[in-house]
Formats: C-alpha cells, structure tokens, sequence
C-alpha cells in the first residue's frame, strides 16, 4: 500500500516516522523513492528531533534531498516547534 493511501485509509498513527517524513519529502528520484531517502535520514540522525535545526546543505547531502525537499523538511519542523511553543503558551 503506498504511504499517502495507507494515511488516509489508516489513519496517521498507522503510519511510521519514516513513511510520514516520505510524505513530506514528496516524490522520489528514478530508482530512489521518498522511503528510502526518509530511511536514510532516519539511518544517519537515529531519531526525527536529531534532524531539527539542521542545515538545509547537511539535509541535501541524503541522496533524493535537494533544496525544496530540505526546506520541506525544515518547515515540518517549524510547525511542530511552533505548535508546542502555543501549547506551552495554553497551559
């Protein structure tokens, strides 16, 4: 089942870290799909919070990373950062 379907159809929480990040990557290259570069982000930082902060020229050194996908990435982050700062501002 592709990623995208499987959110739908699932549910978010069925999904893994890397089958959402390859969602947020996008598309992949010819014979490299958004999987295997989320895998390999995942591989080289171990965790999702270990890629936060990063510079975008450390993300694009993953084969199927160029900018816009760095700064895809990037910008996930800043959501989350964001919403967690709001919610630390609720309570």
């Amino acid at each position: 089942m592709k990623t995208g379907r499987k959110f739908v159809e699932l549910g978010a929480s069925s999904c893994t870290d890397a089958e959402i990040l390859s969602i947020i990557i996008g598309s992949g290259s010819r014979n490299y799909s958004a999987l295997d570069s989320a895998n390999e982000l995942l591989e080289k930082y171990g965790f999702l919070w270990a890629m936060m902060d990063k510079p975008l020229e450390e993300l694009t050194q993953i084969r199927g990373i160029k900018a816009v996908r760095a700064i895809r990435i990037a910008a996930a982050f800043e959501l989350a950062r964001r919403l967690l700062e709001q919610l630390e501002q609720e309570s």
